[in-house]
């Protein structure tokens, strides 16, 4: 933002204490705008406090389902992130009801707020004629992203990694007390992981005005990879050896429907959906320039990052070292 002072634009960040929005939030403080980070459960988002300077970021209570408080939350905002979304439906917090018609309440605030940058954080996949739910309210949040707020820049990450992720830690902790690791679908499904910090970087790029609105983006790392290649890098970095069993679809499906009975369910009959297509940045983005080449970002490999945090999980904690 060349010839502007940040700290005279406040930026609001909607789920800003969440797995994104937390790298959004110290990001933005770094550069030094002013940051009000807009979330359900208030007192969830203090430990963001520290990352600035005194006074720089606040912390207000707003919910997507209510347009008022997300109206409220954006008085006065320059620009604006909707880093929102679930993994799973609980009573309130349904998929519609957060990537769908939250997400569009959000663009029509902004719009009426007169925001003049929003990214949209939605998810590489999206696409309204899926069978899964969760990727077809996060294209019908699109739908309502472009229509409400036409300039906004949507990113479309892939699995996505780094520290408080839920994907390499939930394996690398299943196969620290289990001698099997499910392949479901048999493992053929490809990825593109991303790390966390560079999807932060690219919606940074935006609100600081380095790259366009209006724009699509999808974002991948560096490699695609197997469900069965990601495993058995887990296995490796943490030192385990465990039988990688081949899961077909429909019996994945069944199991899921008990495990999605959890309070904080491990797999749920839409994320099997899920699974059954590649997750993997297309070739009509890559040539169009719609990838991270955009942001002038070279993204970071999952062996540049996850055995950092993956050490714990090693037999003997993180001081035990793992051959190659």
């Amino acid at each position: 933002m060349s010839g502007q002072n940040q700290a005279d634009h406040l930026v609001t960040v909607f789920g800003g204490s969440g797995f994104v929005g937390r790298y959004i939030v110290r990001g933005l403080a770094q550069r030094g705008y002013r940051i009000r980070v807009a979330v359900r459960r208030p007192a969830d988002a203090y430990f963001l406090q520290p990352f600035g300077d005194v006074g720089q970021i606040q912390v207000v209570q707003a919910n997507l389902r209510d347009a008022e408080s997300v109206a409220e939350a954006l008085k006065g905002s320059y620009a604006a992130v909707n880093a929102v979304g679930i993994l799973y439906e609980t009573r309130k917090q349904t998929f519609d009801s957060i990537h769908g018609r939250g997400a569009a309440i959000v663009a029509e605030q902004a719009a009426k707020a007169g925001v003049k940058r929003l990214v949209h954080i939605s998810a590489l996949g999206a696409d309204s004629m899926s069978p899964s739910d969760y990727a077809e309210s996060k294209a019908a949040g699109e739908r309502g992203v472009r229509l409400e707020f036409p300039g906004a820049a949507i990113l479309q990450p892939s699995v996505i990694f780094g520290p408080e992720d839920d994907f390499f830690n939930m394996f690398a902790a299943m196969a620290r007390i289990s001698p099997v690791l499910p392949l479901i679908g048999g493992g053929d499904t490809k990825f593109q992981p991303v790390f966390v910090g560079d999807v932060a970087e690219a919606a940074l790029a935006v609100i600081d005005g380095d790259a366009a609105g209006g724009q699509i983006y999808e974002l991948g790392g560096p490699e695609q990879l197997s469900f069965r290649e990601i495993l058995e890098f887990i296995l490796k970095t943490t030192g385990r050896k465990r039988l990688l069993v081949p899961v077909p679809f429909f019996i994945a499906k069944i199991q899921a429907w008990f495990l999605q009975m959890w309070p904080w369910p491990l797999l749920t009959v839409d994320q099997v959906l899920l699974l059954q297509r590649d997750n993997v940045v297309g070739e009509a983005a890559s040539r169009e320039g719609r990838d991270f080449s955009a942001f002038g970002i070279t993204p970071r490999s999952i062996e540049v990052i996850v055995p950092s945090y993956l050490s714990r999980f090693r037999a003997a904690g993180q001081f035990d070292q793992v051959s190659a």
